[in-house]
């Protein structure tokens, strides 16, 4: 048995110490909001937090996890009934296109404004250099991350429409 934090929630398990994380969480606590892309840490569609570290689920054993905070994009709201400002953001500047990259993509932006609230186009380039966006949104990607960096920094909740409520 082993004992896994996600989202704030402790979980008693029975699998295998070497299953990846990603497939605890999308198999067994039945969060699918972490995709599967490669499977080998290269695209950043399974990116997790790991003690607000962002991390490869696809490649991390269950058992390296243990007695640590995991957060998956299920979690990253302050408020079960919110959106996170750079979710908000994601709609408000329209990011997606096929969108099964964006749950890791918004992953590594929250992670970056956590430890960066006014990051620079190179800040945001190299914190989401391993996030692959095959449908190429990258410009979308940095114009929705200094938007959610602007509306956290002066506390304005951004609305689907792209207006701001403040």
């Amino acid at each position: 048995m082993l004992e896994i934090t996600v989202n704030n929630v402790s979980h008693q398990l029975d699998v295998e110490p070497d299953t990846p994380l990603l497939w605890v969480v999308r198999d067994e606590l039945k969060l699918t909001g972490t995709k599967f892309g490669c499977g080998m840490a290269q695209c950043g569609a399974c990116t997790v937090h790991l003690d607000g570290v962002p991390i490869r689920s696809c490649v991390t054993p269950i058992a390296a996890v243990a007695g640590k905070a995991i957060t998956t994009i299920e979690g990253i709201s302050p408020h079960a009934d919110t959106l996170h400002t750079v979710q908000q953001a994601w709609i408000s500047e329209q990011v997606p296109q096929c969108g099964y990259c964006q749950s890791g993509q918004i992953m590594s932006a929250v992670a970056l404004l956590d430890k960066n609230p006014s990051p620079s186009d190179e800040d945001i380039d190299n914190a989401m250099s391993g996030n692959v966006c095959r449908c190429g949104m990258y410009g979308r990607i940095r114009k929705a991350i200094k938007s959610a960096s602007a509306a956290m920094a002066t506390d304005v909740v951004l609305t689907p429409e792209g207006s701001s409520n403040g």
